[in-house]
């Protein structure tokens, strides 16, 4: 049988040590970063929004007032994107939103009538899309032909 020795100083194991170390910070940054169980984590904090009360007062934290009535329906955000999805999902981000983690998922998408937008008094509607409960994105827009636009729910583009 023969045997194998290995001598190690003081300044390899240190070394060793230092490479392991580095190696699980990089394995545990990488898995909290991207394995996120199909849940978008870039939002900063989770916006409830299961209630009527909550998709309200959430609306009225960027000043926007809103018609009593709502309509609500359910819809499926695609697995594949086209430029018009990407564009959108492009706003979402730069309101603190990714729609990527939701592709294929049933959401619930609620439409609001906006009431106080500027000089605009009709067709302009705030979206707020929901998944168990939890707002994932949405837009303020004008529905008009002749003049459409959509924003972020801070009114900036």
């Amino acid at each position: 049988m023969k045997m194998l020795t290995l001598k190690l100083k003081p300044k390899m194991i240190f070394g060793i040590i230092l490479a392991l170390t580095g190696i699980v910070v990089i394995v545990l940054s990488f898995t909290s970063n991207h394995l996120e169980n199909g849940k978008s984590k870039s939002v900063s904090a989770v916006v409830s929004a299961s209630t009527d009360k909550q998709r309200r007062d959430y609306l009225e934290s960027f000043g926007w007032e809103t018609a009593e009535k709502y309509e609500s329906k359910e819809l499926t955000i695609p697995e594949s994107w086209n430029e018009v999805y990407n564009s959108y999902n492009d706003l979402q981000k730069n309101q603190g939103f990714d729609l990527a983690a939701y592709k294929g998922k049933r959401v619930e998408l609620y439409t609001y009538t906006v009431t106080n937008y500027e000089n605009i008094s009709d067709g302009v509607v705030a979206d707020m899309l929901v998944c168990d409960g939890v707002l994932i994105g949405g837009d303020i827009c004008n529905t008009a032909a002749d003049s459409g636009f959509i924003v972020g729910f801070d009114g900036k583009q």
